[in-house]
């Protein structure tokens, strides 16, 4: 177990340096570019053995205890150590992340992106798989900080090199904001390292901020929430967020919103819930106030994109979603409960499946039209994509309908605890703004429905498909094999949600009750 979690946070960075070397002359095959993208798939696809073979060895009778635990020192100096762990929290993230950059390799040996070497292509994608999965590994503050940042480098090339028109704008947007974000993030925790005397996550949770006075608990927490929020992304910090999802290219805009945007949230519960308590008794009312106001604001964005006329890019709309959906998230965390911060962790999950094959569907669309452009799309399928490509229409009618929260799917269960907990939140806290708050809650759920029915009516529905115009390309076999584990999952984890909240409620609550064991 110890080796595996090692072997899965190393692996990608040596999968990288691999990748831009020469292939073996018995690996070339006919085209050294597939040879590269044929190892980007080998590589993801070992990782994500490995991660699914930690979650089977994971001790799921102890969810709360980290487990597969590597502790090394490394910088003596200031206490900095080589702190690897999981538990139940950071366990689900860990496979989602392995399975997520797993399907986006093996689209992208089939359908790769116009761009340069493919080499560089494969080189980024690992990198970003290791810092991302470092990130929800790392239970030294420091080492938190250097994983979350590194992700940043291979998101912006990615963007700037492989992606669609204001791809240049949108990555140097992407990297300004939430470089910015960083830099006070880092103040946050070099606070907190510095007053209680070690960046020990894990010894800093057991704690549960008993070192640290009220003042320097809120101001840390309002520094490290910060450069959190900039990531999730929480109104109004969230305007790099639309523009980079519209330039990326299909497998960036993926791994955007299915695990980068969760390391923003995974930061909320991992380091300010129990490290800072205080801090965040104080600003939670706040941090609820704009997640509620993002729900409603990313709803109402959506439906202002999705009019008639409006030239609303379908990429655009879902981005704005993502808004509105980390909203859920935000709010769940604010209220500070075990009910709700299972339930944002569920709808971090959640969202990660469907808005993943959401954007795997606008891809497919956007390949097939050369554009995204909502009313472009509506007249050119004559609005009866059910017709003309049945199975790719079945599709994305089913992500928009587990988008926004049908029973049954994986999307209800964690907008559903979020508002449940906003209606009795912690002690000490104003529950009639709370309520306030889990009506506007409720309010964007109905909004979320009226939205994504109005895409799926304007692209699905309509008449036959015009005389003399072309047959449009069904769901290809490689889509198929990317999307079908998204669908089941989004199935599963809404009909057994006990599968998820089984392993992150003990752990929750061990967190909120004083760290973890």
């Amino acid at each position: 177990m110890q080796f595996l979690l090692a072997f899965v946070v190393v692996a990608p960075l040596l999968g990288a340096a691999a990748a831009l070397l020469p292939a073996p002359p018995g690996l070339k095959g006919k085209s050294p570019d597939q040879a590269v993208l044929r190892h980007g798939v080998t590589v993801t696809g070992v990782i994500l053995l490995a991660a699914v073979a930690l979650a089977a060895g994971f001790d799921h009778d102890h969810p709360s205890r980290m487990q597969a635990t590597t502790d090394i020192s490394w910088i003596k100096a200031l206490d900095v150590r080589i702190h690897l762990g999981v538990d139940g929290i950071s366990l689900p993230l860990l496979v989602l992340t392995a399975l997520l950059t797993f399907l986006c390799a093996l689209y992208s040996y089939f359908k790769m992106p116009q761009g340069p070497s493919p080499k560089a292509f494969v080189a980024l994608l690992l990198v970003l798989e290791a810092g991302t999965l470092a990130t929800f590994a790392v239970l030294d503050l420091v080492l938190f900080f250097l994983a979350f940042e590194m992700v940043l480098v291979p998101m912006y090339f990615l963007i700037a090199r492989w992606g669609g028109g204001g791809r240049r704008a949108a990555a140097g947007k992407f990297i300004l904001y939430t470089l910015l974000g960083s830099v006070v993030m880092l103040l946050g925790l070099l606070l907190i390292g510095i007053k209680a005397g070690t960046f020990d996550m894990v010894a800093l949770a057991t704690d549960n901020g008993r070192g640290l006075t009220t003042s320097v608990q809120v101001t840390a927490v309002l520094a490290i929430g910060l450069g959190l929020a900039v990531k999730t992304p929480m109104w109004p910090l969230h305007s790099w967020l639309p523009d980079a999802h519209t330039a990326a290219p299909t497998v960036g805009s993926v791994l955007l919103a299915g695990v980068l945007l969760k390391m923003g949230t995974y930061g909320f519960v991992r380091i300010a819930l129990p490290i800072a308590p205080e801090g965040m008794h104080t600003l939670a009312p706040y941090l609820a106030a704009f997640a509620a106001a993002g729900i409603v604001y990313g709803s109402l964005a959506c439906l202002a994109l999705a009019r008639p006329g409006a030239k609303g890019d379908l990429k655009r709309l879902i981005a704005y979603s993502s808004v509105g959906h980390m909203g859920f998230v935000l709010l769940g965390i604010a209220t500070l409960t075990p009910t709700g911060v299972n339930g944002a962790l569920f709808a971090n999950i959640a969202h990660g499946l469907i808005t993943g094959l959401l954007f795997f569907l606008v891809g497919a669309l956007k390949d097939r039209y050369g554009t995204a452009d909502l009313d472009t799309l509506a007249g050119a399928t004559g609005a009866a994509l059910y017709g003309r490509a049945p199975r790719l229409g079945a599709l994305l009618a089913f992500a928009a309908v587990a988008s926004l929260g049908l029973p049954g799917l994986a999307g209800f269960w964690g907008e559903m605890l979020a508002l449940f907990a906003a209606f009795d939140p912690a002690e000490g806290l104003n529950r009639a703004a709370y309520l306030v708050f889990m009506a506007l809650g409720g309010l964007g759920t109905l909004l979320t429905a009226a939205y994504l029915l109005m895409v799926v009516r304007r692209v699905c529905m309509g008449g036959p498909r015009p005389a003399g115009e072309p047959e449009l390309a069904d769901v290809q076999p490689y889509e198929l094999a990317a999307w079908t584990p998204l669908v089941a999952l989004t199935v599963l984890a809404g009909l057994w949600p006990a599968v998820l909240l089984g392993l992150t409620d003990p752990a929750v609550q061990q967190l909120l009750a004083g760290g973890t064991q």
